[in-house]
């Protein structure tokens, strides 16, 4: 398939898309729905065809939700043992890059970071959407670059608090997220 600058994509394994900016002989340049640059090989994109087609989360949940590679689990924690609080929705993603994608051999560091923030934006996006309360986002220990990137993100979104999950259940290795909404917000 050829691309051509301009042109409207979708990502085959990730959430979103983007617009093509450069082409190459072996990959293209994607600004993503985000801003950020992508370089992507062909195999790893598809077209999108006609002109109604806008890249905006709704669409990118609808073309993705049955196809992301990211483990959601959606855990009902119950309430107090006297039973006066509600359940409460908590959306869990495992950001291990083996997780997220069938292979990341030949994927630089830099790469394999930048898949899993695109995987985390969409999460957010789609938790935020359903109106979910509480996340859990597991980036690992390892050298901190994943947590640290994953806690700059959460750092510039509104009406929430972020911590250390549970150490007894993750260890040192995930951020727990609670999102608050306003009685108006849809």
């Amino acid at each position: 398939m050829r691309y051509n600058p301009g042109q409207k994509i979708v990502f085959m394994h990730d959430v979103g898309g983007g617009i093509v900016k450069s082409v190459h002989e072996n990959y293209v340049i994607i600004e993503d729905e985000t801003g950020f640059d992508q370089k992507c090989r062909f195999d790893e994109i598809a077209p999108v065809h006609g002109e109604e087609y806008h890249l905006n989360s709704e669409d990118i949940v609808a073309i993705n939700e049955d196809e992301s590679f990211a483990t959601i689990k959606h855990h009902v924690r119950k309430g107090n043992l006297t039973g006066k609080r509600k359940p409460v929705d908590v959306w869990e993603i495992d950001l291990h890059i083996e997780e997220i994608t069938d292979s990341h051999s030949g994927l630089s560091n830099g790469e394999i970071v930048t898949k899993q923030l695109r995987e985390l934006r969409g999460f957010f996006q789609r938790a935020k959407s359903k109106r979910i309360r509480k996340l859990i986002i597991i980036h690992g220990v390892g050298m901190g670059v994943l947590k640290e990137e994953v806690r700059s993100y959460l750092d510039k979104q509104s009406s929430i608090d972020y911590y250390d999950a549970d150490f007894r259940e993750y260890g040192k290795g995930a951020t727990a997220v609670e999102i608050f909404y306003s009685g108006s917000e849809d």
